[in-house]
């Protein structure tokens, strides 16, 4: 389904410690919008939804809706730290085109 970077797993403890709860989900889901058409959202929650499925990443508890789970069969999530700070990267095998801000892709099957 989805991998994440030790790195990434890292990071996203680093910032759930900073939560004001403890038991809480790494939320990934797609959006329509960005340059290209769609683009990843990342965010916390407590309350799941029915349409979401739950895994479990190297201690990650993630949730992904059922309709976002087509476009991130195969994503590799990273995080990396660089001059001009640090951010998640998306490694999305199915993409096929990608913003320069790397947030915003496309299929070719997105109309």
């Amino acid at each position: 389904m989805i991998s994440i970077s030790p790195t990434a797993i890292a990071e996203i403890k680093r910032m759930q410690s900073k939560q004001q709860k403890s038991d809480i989900w790494f939320r990934l889901t797609v959006k329509s919008g960005g340059c290209f058409g769609l683009f990843y959202d990342l965010s916390f929650t407590e309350n799941l939804a029915d349409s979401e499925r739950t895994f479990n990443c190297n201690g990650i508890q993630v949730a992904i809706d059922t309709e976002n789970l087509t476009y991130l069969n195969g994503l590799t999530l990273d995080y990396s730290e660089d001059l001009v700070g640090g951010g998640f990267r998306f490694h999305n095998p199915q993409a096929t085109s990608i913003c320069g801000c790397g947030n915003s892709f496309s299929l070719d099957n997105n109309e």
